[in-house]
């Protein structure tokens, strides 16, 4: 689908951008989420194996999950559309990237700053004293690591039934009522807190642009709907920008 000129027109060296990106994103790439089904993974509801008191009851089954992830994540790497991301950093002085994916992808690529709503599956800390991780450990192993306080140690990601973390989630909401210009890109647009912010972005009057080659919940709210995966859409749209010599 072609990129409007409205756009282009709007996309100048003093417009604020604010993006969302989400699992569509990473799927670009061969992360599968854990809605996918994963052979012995499928089994498992959910709420087992990403939740504090699915760690609580089996910290070895959800430890193991999580270094399965890992290693997938550390054999894939970021694609075109993450490329894009980064490369559009760079041109844009009042940019802000926000994810829900949790494999730092975004930042393998060259993007920084990137607010992790959801956290990242690559840090981990104490569940006792909170304190961060960085000890090695072997992927391959069920065992979990412990902190020098004894408590066990977790995955630096976002469970259900926890909150986001405070300061992701306000300079989330600060960019999105704040842009010109709002992308919401690879994600179903239907997980809160972060669905929201496309749509607090048009209620302040920033042009909404999705980019996913499905519809979803915010596509007939979204002022442009470019109907491909990021990898196409967003190489495409950094080209036409470089012509326009943004």
């Amino acid at each position: 689908m072609k990129i409007s000129n409205k756009l282009i027109e709007l996309l100048d060296l003093d417009c604020r951008i604010a993006i969302l990106t989400g699992t569509g994103v990473s799927a670009e790439s061969g992360v599968s989420t854990f809605r996918d089904p994963d052979g012995l993974w499928s089994r498992f509801n959910p709420a087992e194996l990403a939740s504090m008191n699915g760690f609580m009851s089996n910290p070895e089954l959800v430890w193991s999950w999580y270094n399965y992830r890992r290693e997938i994540i550390n054999s894939v790497k970021p694609n075109p559309g993450h490329y894009a991301l980064a490369e559009m950093q760079k041109l844009f002085p009042y940019y802000t990237l926000i994810t829900q994916n949790v494999d730092r992808l975004h930042q393998s690529a060259g993007s920084s700053n990137v607010i992790e709503l959801h956290g990242n599956i690559i840090d981990n800390h104490c569940v006792r004293c909170e304190e961060p991780f960085s000890n090695e450990f072997d992927l391959r192993s069920k065992v979990v690591p412990h902190c020098k306080c004894g408590g066990m140690i977790r995955p630096s990601v976002v469970w259900f039934g926890e909150m986001l973390p405070d300061a992701a989630i306000a300079d989330a909401y600060y960019a999105a009522e704040n842009c010109d210009v709002f992308f919401s890109i690879g994600t179903s647009a239907e997980v809160f807190p972060a669905a929201n912010l496309p749509h607090i972005a048009r209620s302040k009057g920033a042009y909404v642009v999705e980019i996913n080659p499905n519809q979803t919940s915010l596509s007939n709210y979204a002022d442009e709907c470019l109907r491909q995966p990021s990898g196409i859409a967003m190489p495409e749209l950094i080209l036409q920008l470089k012509v326009k010599k943004i």
